[in-house]
């Protein structure tokens, strides 16, 4: 089967290092790819804004199965076009896909279908959203209704953290994003995430893991698409998966068949595991950034097969094999992410730091003239590396990351501590 996938990131060098070990592969084209995933697939220099183009190209070259990385394009409605084209595509409509493109359809769900989550109100202007952001005080979470990059969600410990953040979605900080804000009731306890692979009807689990959003060691400073992940994530015991699948994903699924917009794809279930039980925070409708690198490290299932079966509508009865091995992912990103972050700075040793345990995706990346390769991006590397436990996966990681030579790049050092800390004490 020819594949092609969607996307540039080190979402996308992970899911095609996994693609390109399916014995069901025959080509894997990536628009537009980077380094890292050009020594997997064939990089093509297409516009994943341009449908048609995306279409043109995929009957050109036989395209068997379109794999898209990225929300943007679901959101956009690439799936619908594709699939109005007779190309079969891995991931929602644009009508699905409003579980990621707007919080306040999401919340909007729960309430219907009694998921649990945190308490919320929607608005269209600012002085309502600053109304009841008094009225349930601080901490508050506000959180811009669209796509944001990871960057319109404010936990705001004080009330004045909070009105400022919604003036800003008001005034344009996060474009047509903030034109409408949900604010809710902050929950307390610990995150985790939790994948499932649906194929409109079936629910497939598909691992857990937690990230570390914050840019400093201790969890400090300010939110980023991620500093790092490890997988599988121990606070999500069985009994906690059960409940969150039946209390939270099978209600959503009924919900979105309900409505008409049944969901096939990637669904990501952000969840805050409360003392009364798991809430959920959000939904993403494509594999998380970091954490889908950690998920490809850990599966022994072959991807393609799967994906392919959740296009087909046959996900009943299958289940995905996992080697019995933590795997864990630190970010190294460029100088001044996740402000404005230092561009063309060189980067050397990722061969070198690679090995048996060890992969290194390309997630902002790029080669100069000259053929170096550079920093092209905020996130740049993905140092990923798997061990019997979560604290030897990451004395690997690290050991790695030691050996790559790149002054404008930094990192956390401190990525996995929770897990790393429960089994020192388990002994």
């Amino acid at each position: 089967m020819n594949v092609l996938l969607i996307g540039s990131g080190g979402r996308e060098h992970a899911l095609a290092w996994k693609l390109a070990a399916s014995p069901r592969l025959a080509r894997l084209y990536a628009a537009p790819g980077n380094p890292g995933i050009a020594r997997h697939a064939e990089c093509v220099a297409l516009d994943i804004a341009d449908h048609a183009a995306i279409a043109a190209f995929a009957r050109e070259k036989g395209i068997g199965l379109v794999v898209v990385g990225p929300e943007a394009p679901l959101v956009a409605g690439l799936a619908d076009d594709l699939a109005a084209g007779g190309i079969r595509v891995f991931g929602p409509s644009a009508a699905a896909a409003r579980l990621e493109g707007s919080k306040g359809f999401t919340k909007d769900l729960c309430a219907r279908h009694s998921i649990p989550t945190a308490a919320y109100g929607r608005f269209d202007n600012a002085a309502a959203a600053r109304a009841y952001a008094r009225q349930v005080g601080a901490p508050v979470v506000v959180k811009a209704d669209g796509l944001a990059a990871g960057k319109g969600v404010t936990v705001a410990m004080e009330l004045d953290e909070a009105l400022s953040a919604i003036d800003a979605c008001f005034e344009g900080a996060f474009g047509a994003a903030g034109a409408e804000v949900v604010v809710e009731e902050f929950l307390e306890g610990e995150e985790a995430s939790f994948f499932f692979l649906c194929d409109g009807t079936v629910a497939l689990p598909f691992g857990t893991a937690q990230d570390h959003k914050r840019v400093g060691d201790g969890d400090t400073g300010p939110n980023t698409g991620g500093m790092g992940a490890y997988s599988p994530a121990p606070v999500l015991t069985p009994e906690l998966e059960a409940r969150v699948i039946r209390e939270i994903v099978e209600p959503t699924m009924r919900g979105m068949a309900e409505a008409g917009a049944p969901f096939s794809g990637v669904l990501y279930a952000g969840l805050m595991l409360t003392k009364d039980g798991p809430r959920l925070i959000e939904y993403n409708v494509r594999f998380g950034d970091p954490e889908c690198q950690v998920l490809m490290l850990r599966l022994e299932s072959d991807l393609l097969e799967l994906l392919d079966a959740a296009v087909d509508g046959r996900l009943g009865g299958i289940e995905a094999r996992w080697r019995d091995e933590a795997a864990l992912t630190v970010v190294m990103a460029a100088k001044g992410y996740p402000g404005t972050p230092q561009k063309g700075s060189v980067i050397s040793g990722v061969a070198e730091a690679a090995g048996a345990d060890v992969q290194i995706f390309h997630a902002g990346t790029a080669l100069d003239a000259s053929g170096r390769l550079v920093a092209a991006g905020g996130r740049v590397l993905n140092v990923t590396a798997s061990g019997r436990t979560v604290t030897e996966a990451s004395a690997r990681a690290y050991e790695a990351v030691g050996r790559i030579d790149w002054p404008g790049g930094f990192c956390r050092r401190d990525i996995g501590w929770r897990a790393v800390e429960r089994e020192k004490a388990a002994g």
